[in-house]
């Protein structure tokens, strides 16, 4: 009888401690997209995050299997000057959204592997700063692309076929 109720109690504390969702676990991730660049020039990735929890969520960086280096970065213009700046983290409040867009935020991608043409999907890693991860697929666009198309909410597909332009 003690053997039981010893199960119960772990049990229970098991499934108490499953009950806090991770920093991941309220984020959704939408209109994700890299603008690549000629050569071995940076990418640019951007993506809406929107927060469904009750608490303020921070993205602390991102990592990629295809990308040497991902860097977080905020564009600003001042004084008629252009500026990028590497910043450690950025905030997606509670019951929120937080865009990442070209001249704003973004993640800088450095060094890729094998080359990333449009059409490509590569899969980034988003990182919170709890710990928590959420593997997000980012469908490359040209460099003159300024958001991520028509097709950006589309399942995997084979791009290839699409007519250009698209």
């Amino acid at each position: 009888m003690k053997t039981s109720t010893l199960s119960l109690l772990l049990s229970g504390l098991l499934l108490a401690g499953g009950v806090h969702a991770t920093d991941a676990g309220h984020i959704r991730a939408s209109h994700a997209w890299i603008r690549v660049l000629p050569g071995t020039l940076p990418a640019g990735a951007y993506v809406t995050l929107e927060n469904d929890g009750d608490q303020p969520v921070a993205l602390s960086g991102a990592s990629s299997s295809v990308y040497a280096e991902v860097m977080l970065h905020h564009s600003s213009t001042e004084g008629g000057m252009s500026r990028m700046t590497m910043v450690d983290a950025l905030n997606v409040p509670a019951h929120g959204k937080a865009v990442l867009a070209p001249a704003g935020y973004h993640l800088m991608l450095m060094r890729a592997h094998t080359p990333v043409k449009p059409g490509d999907t590569v899969r980034l890693t988003l990182k919170f700063a709890d710990g928590s991860t959420l593997a997000t697929d980012f469908v490359a666009r040209p460099a003159n692309a300024m958001d991520a198309g028509d097709d950006h909410a589309m399942p995997a597909m084979d791009h290839g076929a699409m007519p250009h332009g698209h």
